[in-house]
């Protein structure tokens, strides 16, 4: 029997420093090396603070700011430490009323918007932490932000087409738009009084 704890334990303590230190810190550093940004969360900095990051979305309600995706995280908005979609399905009351309710504050937000309400704007991503809207998500607010911030239209406009991502290598995903780059955009253009 002590021939064979023997072997056992050294064949644990090796696997333990091979798959729980050496394994995890060599990755890290490859990680860290190939990429930076990436690893270290991918923060936004403004003014030598970080501000968020460009993965996990905040909450913005405020007119004069674009809005993103609800949130499903609870129970606070955006909390990265509780990731989940809603799981509602389309013929749950409870969906229904989240989306009448976030209908009514767009329309509260600017009522002479009469124009169709892109679906992101009423719905939560899968992770409930979405950065990004759709440019028809963007477009649908611009008028609201522009008088908000007593901007014209147009200037508006331009931001969110700089601010527009396309598909990634032209071919996967959706065009989009980083709700808080473009938020910390407009705040640089014309800072709220």
């Amino acid at each position: 029997m002590k021939n064979l704890i023997r072997p056992l334990l050294v064949l644990f303590v090796a696997f333990t420093v091979i798959t729980g230190a050496a394994y995890p810190v060599v990755v890290t550093a490859i990680g860290h090396a190939a990429f930076p940004n990436q690893s270290s969360g991918s923060l936004i900095v403004k003014n030598g603070k970080a501000v968020g990051s460009e993965f996990i979305g905040q909450q913005f309600d405020a007119p004069y700011y674009f809005w993103g995706r609800l949130s499903a995280t609870s129970p606070n908005p955006y909390n990265a430490q509780a990731s989940s979609g809603s799981n509602l399905g389309p013929t749950n009351p409870a969906l229904a009323d989240e989306v009448k309710g976030r209908l009514s504050a767009l329309h509260d937000a600017d009522p002479s918007n009469t124009a169709a309400v892109p679906v992101d704007l009423v719905t939560s991503s899968g992770s409930g932490l979405d950065p990004e809207i759709s440019p028809a998500a963007a477009a649908y607010q611009v008028d609201r932000v522009a008088k908000a911030r007593k901007l014209s239209p147009g200037d508006v406009d331009a931001l969110v087409q700089r601010y527009t991502s396309g598909r990634q290598f032209g071919i996967l995903g959706e065009a989009r738009v980083n709700v808080l780059k473009l938020n910390l955009a407009l705040d640089e253009l014309k800072p709220v009084q």
